[in-house]
């Protein structure tokens, strides 16, 4: 999914690969249910952690995982 790699390259280029929800949605010019959404699909994949900061959930990325889907792609 586009949105989704787009996330991920967002989340990719922040010190220190963390990112909050709120500053995602206007990154991507979606509201923050469609985003959480796409979220919590890349965290159920286990490509993201999610942590609660007050009342903002804090996205980072597994860097293992990225490793394992970067395998797939040069195999």
């Amino acid at each position: 999914d586009p949105v989704r790699l787009q996330l991920l390259s967002i989340i990719r280029a922040a010190v220190p690969q963390t990112a909050c929800v709120c500053d995602l949605t206007d990154a991507v010019g979606l509201s923050q249910p469609t985003v959480s959404h796409h979220l919590k699909v890349l965290t159920g994949a286990g490509i993201l952690t999610r942590q609660r900061h007050g009342s903002w959930a804090w996205f980072t990325l597994v860097p293992s995982r990225l490793q394992d889907i970067a395998r797939i792609f040069n195999a």
